[in-house]
């Protein structure tokens, strides 16, 4: 039950996101939920491949390269995806930043509604 209430929440702050900055846009809430977990999938599955292999460059910048693979990973979903659009790269990189921001309260508000529960 969990796992649905944030993916539906996570779709919701695409829609959201989608609203506060032109640079990203949604054409429904059903291309959000597709979208919420097709960005879920490659942060899962493609994140942690592409910061071991950019570790180098990480900490060169004291962390700071995280938010262009954020950005890039953001902007790949738009690209496999219709009903889902990024403009260009400054555009995925304050989508992504919005978005991570929104998944950090969602993620605050989900240990609050579900205490205790992995």
């Amino acid at each position: 039950m969990k796992l649905i209430v944030r993916w539906l929440l996570l779709a919701a702050a695409l829609l959201l996101v989608a609203y506060l900055y032109p640079g990203v846009q949604v054409s429904s809430f059903t291309a959000a939920m597709v979208a919420a977990l097709v960005l879920g999938l490659l942060n899962t599955l493609l994140r942690p491949l592409l910061v071991l292999l950019t570790l180098p460059v990480t900490l060169i910048t004291l962390g700071l390269f995280l938010f262009v693979i954020n950005a890039l990973l953001f902007w790949a979903t738009a690209s496999v995806m219709s009903g889902f659009n990024v403009t260009g790269f400054g555009a995925a990189l304050i989508g992504s930043l919005i978005y991570s921001l929104c998944g950090m309260v969602i993620d605050v508000a989900m240990e609050r509604l579900f205490p205790g529960r992995g």
